[in-house]
């Protein structure tokens, strides 16, 4: 697919997992397509939920590869308590259900909100989110994993650069949060993401540039089920932007 959409350069950012990184490079040789391994580690800040992106991940010695294994007991872990709140509604999924349409994926939100459709508890995957699931929704849990700054840590062992993902989706204190990632160790800031407004990218670039951070983007794109506008190749990253990346990703 990206080949066809002529995407020349495509990271991989699962969901707190690597796993589909060796198979994502072989196949993008076979393409024509660079590949850049990464993973997107969900953390967890003093005012909500983050996520942070880790370009060039390909970690070597065993203990941090078992500490990224151990993030899928993590999101097990919160699935099953999205469930049990859904109860509280008279919504009754069986964890093994959930499981069933992850299959060898991690377990995410998604995934319970394709149950809720398939029981009939909602229409679609978004009103799935809109009505329980999205923050500050009645069966939302948070992410009960690594802090935003152990998140960069984690990622730097792996031997990746770490970037804050989508900051317009933050609901918390973005300059409380960088004051804690930055000085952690935080390499950029996603500033071109398609839901981001011009604004809030104009503003995320300044910021950027204010802290000496790459500027990095990405469509988000999350497979064939995803939305329109997240289609892949849909974002359109500075090559400049893009060059920055790659000589870092090479140091």
């Amino acid at each position: 697919m990206a080949r066809l959409r002529d995407v020349a350069l495509l990271a991989i950012t699962d969901h707190d997992t690597i796993a589909g990184n060796d198979e994502a490079a072989a196949a993008g040789d076979a393409q024509g397509v660079r590949v850049i391994r990464g993973i997107e580690v969900s953390a967890l800040s003093r005012q909500g939920e983050t996520h942070v992106l880790g370009y060039g991940v390909q970690p070597n010695d065993a203990a941090t590869r078992a500490r990224i294994a151990a993030l899928r007991g993590v999101r097990e872990s919160r699935a099953r308590g999205i469930l049990d709140k859904l109860t509280r509604f008279g919504i009754h999924i069986p964890f093994e259900q959930v499981k069933a349409l992850a299959g060898d994926a991690m377990i995410g939100r998604p995934h319970v909100a394709r149950a809720l459709v398939m029981v009939g508890a909602v229409h679609t995957e978004q009103e799935a989110f809109d009505l329980y699931l999205a923050e500050g929704k009645p069966a939302f849990v948070p992410h009960e994993g690594l802090t935003p700054a152990q998140a960069v840590q984690l990622i730097h062992d792996a031997g990746g650069l770490a970037v804050l993902a989508h900051p317009g989706f933050y609901a918390g204190d973005l300059s409380a949060l960088l004051d804690e990632m930055i000085p952690a160790g935080l390499d950029g800031i996603e500033v071109f993401y398609p839901l981001h407004t011009p604004e809030q990218t104009a503003h995320f670039a300044e910021l950027a540039r204010r802290h000496g951070l790459l500027l990095t983007g990405g469509s988000d794109f999350h497979g064939p089920r995803g939305d329109a506008e997240l289609a892949l190749g849909s974002v359109h990253v500075p090559p400049e932007h893009v060059e920055a990346l790659l000589v870092r990703l090479e140091e």
